[in-house]
């Protein structure tokens, strides 16, 4: 076992960037908005057409997903209490298994964040599209996608301040529209349009499933207060409360917006639909400016979603890097953000996205986004285990038995909800994603020898430059 299990890590102010104008700890409101703005990115204006071929039985997917990432939620809850220091997964799978498995928990969420971030991007462009033409020219529509990630970039390195305020905002301008549209679209709810129940010829634990596996990456982002607990004012208290708002307000946002379209837009439109939030403001109100306004709310959603994300691609490389497991450029940090780590991770998602745009590898690329939902359990199946090993260790704070039974309950739960998203990512994202991992494996015995070689000259290896 490491050192790590008994060795408390450092997070002080310094470290954490207090003390400089630009840098200041999250509240709750700000760390609520983080883990909603994660968590709903672009996806939710595309979920309904995806899975409406199933039928109104996609719902019931939508239920237990969402059963299943509020029991992740209150799980990440449980954990920062315990480990309040930024980094989240990683520092929790490396407390209870060592530094081999926190090491993984960092490098397959950063692999996830960068990744996502270049999905985002892309996706971004579309809806950019409908309001400035740019896909007629291909030099157009690169320029706009590394735009779309370098403004949230120049925003995280203007320190923790403008982050905070960038993703309040962008929440804010995201969810009062959607929240119009899933309310209002109530009103104008006709039971016609539903369509069947289950539509398909298999059974129905079969379409639960399926049209789960089209959800999975919706819910993604459910650590996002936990990870950036350094940043977050008094986090034992709040990571845990801003985790289980923001997926309960995410939530909420995903069921009424569904069943919302489902509800006016007529189930054979729905399937062919390929802006879903459109066709049910046009249904609701008549005309044809539903595109123009949702195309505003995307890009809003979508920035606010990259902005969040490249705080968070940061966060995980950092905490490791503090303890001698990635590079030791990904402790730079100004202005309470780990900067170099936001550099590379920006960079590495442009490359990919030129990549993307220049090849035109499409299925490369939608490929590597589904790695992205693989890559993102890692860290949700080694946290929710590290949960399980402190409560079985002895190693649970002096509580009542019923509360150690509903800790332990609430574990197993949500390591059973990220073995269904490991398993609902597909056979080629499992593959595609255990290379990931294992090219990992590389850098790590790189920086493990380092640090074993330092020890042995008497130098410390988390100060060493």
């Amino acid at each position: 076992m490491s050192t790590a299990t008994t060795t408390p890590q450092r997070d002080t102010a310094q470290q954490e960037g207090e003390g400089t104008q630009h840098a200041r700890r999250f509240g709750l409101p700000i760390a609520t908005a983080l883990v909603m703005g994660n968590i709903i990115g672009g996806g939710i204006f595309l979920l309904p057409a995806s899975v409406a071929p199933y039928g109104t039985i996609s719902l019931v997917a939508f239920g237990v997903l969402t059963l299943g990432a509020i029991a992740l939620a209150l799980v990440f809850g449980r954990l920062a209490r315990r480990l309040p220091q930024t980094g989240g997964p990683y520092v929790y799978a490396r407390a209870a298994f060592g530094d081999f498995a926190g090491f993984l928990a960092a490098w397959s969420y950063w692999i996830t964040a960068w990744v996502s971030n270049a999905a985002l991007a892309v996706a971004a462009v579309g809806y950019l599209d409908v309001l400035v033409p740019v896909h007629e020219s291909k030099a157009a529509t690169i320029a706009a996608a590394l735009l779309l990630q370098w403004l949230p970039a120049l925003a995280n390195l203007a320190g923790t301040r403008y982050v905070g305020a960038v993703q309040l905002v962008a929440t804010v301008l995201k969810f009062v529209p959607l929240i119009l549209v899933a309310v209002g679209g109530l009103f104008f709810f006709d039971s016609a349009n539903l369509g069947p129940f289950h539509p398909g010829e298999g059974s129905a634990l079969g379409a639960v499933s399926a049209s789960a596996a089209i959800l999975l990456f919706s819910y993604l982002g459910v650590e996002s207060a936990a990870v950036s607990a350094g940043e977050v004012r008094d986090p034992r208290r709040n990571v845990g409360r801003a985790t289980v708002l923001g997926t309960l307000g995410a939530a909420a946002v995903y069921l009424l917006g569904t069943l919302a379209v489902f509800g006016t837009v007529a189930h054979d439109r729905l399937v062919a639909s390929t802006a879903p939030f459109s066709d049910a403001v046009n249904a609701m109100f008549g005309g044809s400016w539903g595109g123009t306004a949702v195309a505003c709310m995307a890009l809003v959603s979508m920035l606010g979603a990259l902005n969040g994300w490249t705080l968070l691609s940061a966060q995980a490389p950092y905490a490791a890097a503090r303890d001698g497991l990635f590079p030791k450029v990904f402790t730079v940090k100004r202005r309470g953000v780990p900067t170099a780590g936001v550099l590379v991770t920006v960079v590495l998602a442009s490359l990919l996205t030129v990549y993307n745009y220049t090849a035109g590898t499409k299925g490369v690329f939608e490929i590597l986004v589904l790695v992205t939902t693989f890559t993102a359990t890692v860290p949700y199946l080694l946290s929710t285990a590290a949960q399980i090993y402190f409560l079985l260790s002895g190693q649970s704070e002096k509580v009542s038995g019923a509360r150690l039974a509903r800790d332990g309950v609430l574990a197993l739960a949500a390591f059973g909800f990220s073995l269904w998203l490991v398993a609902g990512s597909g056979y080629a994202a499992v593959y595609q994603g255990v290379l990931f991992l294992f090219a990992g494996v590389l850098v790590y015995a790189w920086m493990a020898a380092r640090k074993q070689r330092l020890g042995a000259r008497g130098v410390n290896p988390d100060l060493a430059a």
